[in-house]
C-alpha cells in the first residue's frame, strides 16, 4: 500500500499521510478553522493544538488513543509545566512517547506538535 493523503492545507503540507499502518500528522499550531492564532496563553494555545490533532487524526480514521509518538516545540521552557498539565488532560491513561524541545517558530506562537499514529489498515 502506497502513502494516502488525509486533508488540505493552504500552505505546500497534508494535514495527514498514511503510509501502512502509521498515520503522520504534520505539526499543529493553535489556529482556529479561520486560521487565526487563539488568543490566551500556553494553556489556550494548547488546548487549541491537541483540538486540531484530534481533527487531522479523525480524517484519517484515527483517535487520540492511536497516537504512539508526539513532537513538541515550545517556544518558552518556563511554560513547559502549564503544557504539561494541559497536554496530559488528552492522554490521561498510557499516554504516548513524546519529545519536547524548546526553539522558535516560525510564527508568533507558543506552540506547535506533530504526531504519529498507528491504526493497522484492514
Amino acid at each position: 500500500m502506497g502513502k494516502q493523503v488525509f486533508g488540505k492545507s493552504h500552505v505546500p503540507l497534508s494535514p495527514a499521510v498514511r503510509a501502512g499502518d502509521y498515520v503522520y500528522i504534520s505539526g499543529q499550531v493553535p489556529t482556529d478553522q479561520s486560521g487565526t492564532v487563539v488568543s490566551g496563553g500556553i494553556e489556550e494555545q494548547t488546548r487549541q493544538v491537541m483540538e486540531n490533532i484530534k481533527a487531522a487524526l479523525e480524517l484519517a480514521g484515527c483517535t487520540l488513543d492511536d497516537v504512539v509518538k508526539t513532537f513538541v516545540i515550545l517556544t518558552d521552557a518556563k511554560e513547559f509545566a502549564a503544557f504539561n498539565a494541559t497536554y496530559a488532560t488528552y492522554f490521561p491513561n498510557d499516554p504516548p512517547a513524546r519529545t519536547t524541545l524548546e526553539a522558535r517558530l516560525m510564527i508568533d506562537i507558543k506552540v506547535e506538535i506533530e504526531a504519529i499514529a498507528y491504526k493497522p489498515v484492514g
